[in-house]
């Protein structure tokens, strides 16, 4: 198909957007995992369920769900609530500097329609298949065919776990599921010592400040996997490496 028939086809019918949606898939039934979870947690805790899907729809942020429903259910004052959702989200302010050389020349409500969608997940494969940071045609079906997969698989089973919440029993260890279906889809993701030696030192950093308020351990962790995979890009060779 021809550059110009591409452009002109539905976004829907490009080739990236299927590749996107095909290389998130086996991502996304641990999403989905994660989001029934999320969904069942929100419910369990105390909160209602309207304001439940309402959360659930608006934040779309599984880890600051998580750690926001039980505040907002234990009445703890709205700047507690606030901060902790920004604490446990500033990974997006790093997501977005990375996605800018892409899509900085796009309109502003494309953008900002982008940025609602944007998980960890979806931006590690984006980078993987765009390492180069310049725009090009085939960025935006990529990401949507991610988003498309990713978005709705959360959606869809977070909503699920609402509406089941309650009859679910403790005993089926859900959360030990979502956890472990996390840690299945963070392994698959580890290719090289650039993506494995940031996640262990996240991963420790996590542990040595879990004692901090309000999830600080989280923002301890990104901050932590970010100065290592820094320094890693900058190493003498590294360059060379990505060029092979």
């Amino acid at each position: 198909m021809s550059a110009e028939l591409r452009a002109a086809a539905p976004l829907w019918r490009h080739p990236e957007f299927a590749r996107g949606a095909r290389d998130m898939f086996g991502i996304g039934l641990g999403v989905g995992a994660w989001g029934l979870v999320t969904g069942v947690a929100m419910v369990k805790g105390g909160m209602g369920v309207g304001m439940a899907v309402l959360m659930s729809l608006m934040v779309f942020a599984g880890t600051a769900q998580l750690a926001t429903a039980p505040l907002i259910a234990s009445g703890a004052p709205i700047w507690v609530v606030w901060a902790t959702a920004l604490c446990v989200n500033l990974r997006f302010v790093i997501f977005s500097a990375q996605w800018r050389p892409y899509f900085a020349h796009l309109p502003r409500g494309r953008r900002a329609l982008k940025a609602y969608f944007c998980a960890d997940l979806n931006y590690v494969l984006f980078m993987r298949r765009f390492p180069k940071p310049e725009p090009a045609p085939e960025q935006v079906p990529y990401f949507w065919g991610g988003t498309f997969i990713n978005a709705g698989s959360w959606h869809v089973m977070s909503l699920v776990g609402i509406a089941l919440g309650h009859r679910v029993p403790q005993e089926w260890g859900l959360g030990f599921a979502g956890t472990m279906a996390l840690l299945g889809m963070t392994y698959s993701l580890l290719a090289d010592r650039a993506t494995w030696l940031p996640a262990v030192v996240a991963g420790a950093a996590a542990v040595a400040a879990f004692a901090l308020p309000l999830k600080l351990n989280l923002l301890v962790a990104i901050a932590a996997a970010v100065a290592v995979g820094s320094v890693i890009d900058h190493l003498p060779g590294r360059c060379a490496g990505n060029a092979r």
